[in-house]
C-alpha cells in the first residue's frame, strides 16, 4: 500500500497551498491581510489548477484522445502549466506565445516538451492586437493538425479548477472568516471560480476585481498597453460575469513594481508584478476596513519567472 504522504503522480501535488498572514507590510490600524501562496504548485503557479481542469474536462467529454495535439495561446503561466500536464499525460502540445512575456516562462514551456510559436510584440508591450495575432496562429494550428484548442478565456472547466481554491480559503479561514477578496483579472476564471467556491461554502465576502489602469477593460471598456503579465488582456471576459464581483479597481502598475521587492525582502513572498498588484489592493482595502476584518488575496506565482524582467534588478 502506498504511504499517505507519497503521491503516485505529480498532478496530486496541485493545490492545498498555504495561506500567509502578512506581518510587516500592513500598517497599524488596518485589517489583517492573508495571501494564498500559489507558488507551492508544481510549476510555481495557480494556473496548474486551471490547466488540469481543462485537460481532464476534455478527457471526460471524449474530446481528447491519445495522440491528439492540444493548442493554446498564452502569456506564459498557462503555457507552463499545460506543458506540465502534457508531460504527465503524454499529449503533444503547441503553445502560441510572444516575446512580450518573460523568457523564463518560455524556457519552462520548452523544458516540459511544448512546441512554441513566438509572435513578435510591439517593443515588448502587451496589447490587445498582440492577442489577436496570437489567436490567428492558434487557428492555423487547429486547421493544420486537428488540434484541440483549450480556449482558456471561454472554457468553463477553468471555474471547476479554481473553485477548489475558494474552498481551500474557506477551510483555512474558518476561525477568522473573510470580509473581502481581491485579485487581478486575466481570463477572469480565477476570480469567478473562487467566488463560486466561496458561495458554495456559504461565504459571501466583498469581491473586488483588479486591473492595470493602463488597460481598463472592466472600468472603462477598452484595453491598452502595459507591462503586468497575466492580467489586463484588453479582451472581453466570458468567464467573468458581473455577478461574480462587487467592484472593480484599476491600479497604476508602478505601485505594484515598487512593492515587489519589499514583498520579497520583508515578508519572504517572492512573486511577480501581478501578485504585487494584488497585495497593493489588499493593503488599501485593509486600511479602509480597519481592525477586526480580514482581506484575502493571491500571490499567483513565483518571482523566479521574472528575474530577467527588471522588477528585481539586474
Amino acid at each position: 500500500m502506498k504511504p499517505r504522504d507519497i503521491v503516485s503522480s505529480a498532478l496530486e501535488a496541485i493545490g492545498d497551498t498555504p495561506l500567509l498572514w502578512l506581518a510587516r507590510l500592513v500598517p497599524d490600524g488596518a485589517a489583517d491581510v492573508l495571501v494564498k501562496l500559489e507558488s507551492g504548485n508544481p510549476t510555481g503557479s495557480y494556473k496548474d489548477r486551471m490547466a488540469l481542469a481543462l485537460i481532464e474536462g476534455a478527457q471526460r467529454r471524449g474530446e481528447l484522445h491519445p495522440g491528439r495535439r492540444v493548442v493554446e495561446c498564452t502569456g506564459g503561466s498557462t503555457g507552463s502549466s499545460l506543458a506540465f500536464i502534457r508531460a504527465v499525460k503524454g499529449y503533444p502540445l503547441s503553445i502560441v506565445t510572444s516575446d512580450a512575456f518573460s523568457p523564463e516562462k518560455l524556457r519552462t514551456m520548452r523544458a516540459f516538451g511544448a512546441e512554441l510559436t513566438v509572435v513578435p510584440s510591439d517593443a515588448g508591450r502587451i496589447t490587445p492586437e498582440l492577442f489577436d495575432r496570437m489567436r490567428a496562429e492558434v487557428d492555423r494550428i487547429v486547421v493544420r493538425d486537428g488540434a484541440l484548442w483549450t480556449d482558456q478565456f471561454r472554457n468553463t472547466d477553468a471555474l471547476t479548477g479554481y473553485a477548489r481554491m475558494g474552498r481551500e480559503i474557506v477551510e483555512q479561514t474558518r476561525a477568522e472568516g473573510v470580509d473581502a477578496f481581491c485579485a487581478g483579472v486575466g481570463t477572469g476564471g480565477m476570480l469567478a471560480g473562487v467566488t463560486a467556491g466561496f458561495r458554495a461554502a456559504g461565504l459571501a465576502p466583498r469581491v473586488i476585481a483588479l486591473e492595470p489602469a493602463s488597460s481598463p477593460m472592466l472600468t472603462a471598456g477598452h484595453g491598452g498597453p502595459h507591462g503586468v503579465e497575466g492580467i489586463g488582456t484588453g479582451r472581453p471576459l466570458p468567464l467573468l460575469d458581473s455577478s461574480s464581483y462587487h467592484e472593480v479597481r484599476a491600479f497604476d502598475e508602478a505601485r505594484a513594481r515598487d512593492l515587489a521587492v519589499p514583498l520579497a525582502r520583508r515578508e519572504g513572498v517572492f512573486a511577480g508584478t501581478s501578485s504585487a498588484l494584488n497585495v497593493v489592493a489588499a493593503i488599501d482595502l485593509a486600511r479602509e476596513l480597519g481592525p477586526g476584518h480580514t482581506v484575502v488575496t493571491i500571490a499567483v506565482d513565483t518571482g523566479l519567472k521574472y528575474l530577467s524582467g527588471g522588477v528585481f534588478g539586474d
